[in-house]
């Protein structure tokens, strides 16, 4: 049966156990579960739901493809309680679109946590002139309400590292994630890196300390009372990394 088939189906059309082509290994040792909220005196767990990040892309380097992987969780899950219904969906998403997969997977499928969190944002006009805002539904920065001159690539250094708050980032990381796909000429060296971020601290201005240095090992964004993300709806909800 082919991806599509396997996976492309509307969700109330359920799914039934199959054969998987390649086995699950089972874990070394268990964690213990962990403490969850007590539930509405007028609700019952109904089952579950795993939201998976992965593209055809990184099946396909780990050696197997999204319904090999899908297949192997069925079977499983047959294993472990014959009586599970269950039903797979694929999560699409723009060509390009940047962001986690597991976000961009809760977002597509409408995990409530992840829709409710593209409604937190105010309206443009409520917001209040001054600071720093990031605007990655639209790819541009605003400084004190005027649209900063940023580049692509500063653009794209910039939100790297605000999606990945209060994470030290390497150098070695930014020009393996950024530059992914360039030849060696082409790619930057670990202190080229250095002077993106100069530049890009140049064009913040007053803000620029929003860009942290960790002597020795990379950048961090942590967060700062004059910075204002939009995400806007079809993009990675804003977990911390």
């Amino acid at each position: 049966m082919s991806i599509s088939a396997v996976l492309d189906r509307p969700v109330t059309a359920p799914v039934r156990p199959a054969a998987a082509s390649r086995p699950v290994a089972a874990a070394a040792s268990p964690a213990a579960p962990a403490a969850r909220p007590a539930a509405p005196a007028t609700t019952a767990p109904r089952g579950f739901a795993l939201y998976v990040g992965i593209d055809e892309a990184k099946a396909a380097a780990a050696g197997v493809s999204l319904g090999t992987l899908v297949e192997a969780l069925r079977r499983t899950l047959g294993d472990l309680a014959p009586a599970a219904e269950t039903y797979a969906t694929v999560a699409l998403a723009p060509v390009g679109s940047g962001g986690r997969d597991v976000d961009v997977v809760r977002l597509a499928l409408h995990e409530p946590s992840a829709v409710a969190r593209t409604k937190d944002e105010p309206a443009e006009e409520d917001r209040a002139p001054g600071g720093v805002v990031v605007d990655i539904s639209r790819k541009r920065v605003l400084i004190d309400g005027e649209s900063a001159a940023f580049t692509f690539k500063e653009f794209e250094l910039l939100q790297y590292l605000v999606l990945r708050e209060g994470r030290t980032i390497e150098r070695t990381e930014l020009v393996a994630s950024l530059w992914e796909g360039s030849t060696d000429d082409d790619a930057p060296g670990e202190r080229t890196i250095d002077v993106h971020v100069r530049r890009l601290r140049a064009k913040l201005g007053v803000y620029e300390d929003i860009v942290r240095t960790v002597r020795g090992v990379g950048y961090r964004f942590d967060r700062h009372a004059d910075v204002s993300i939009r995400y806007g709806h079809g993009t990675p909800s804003p977990d911390r990394f």
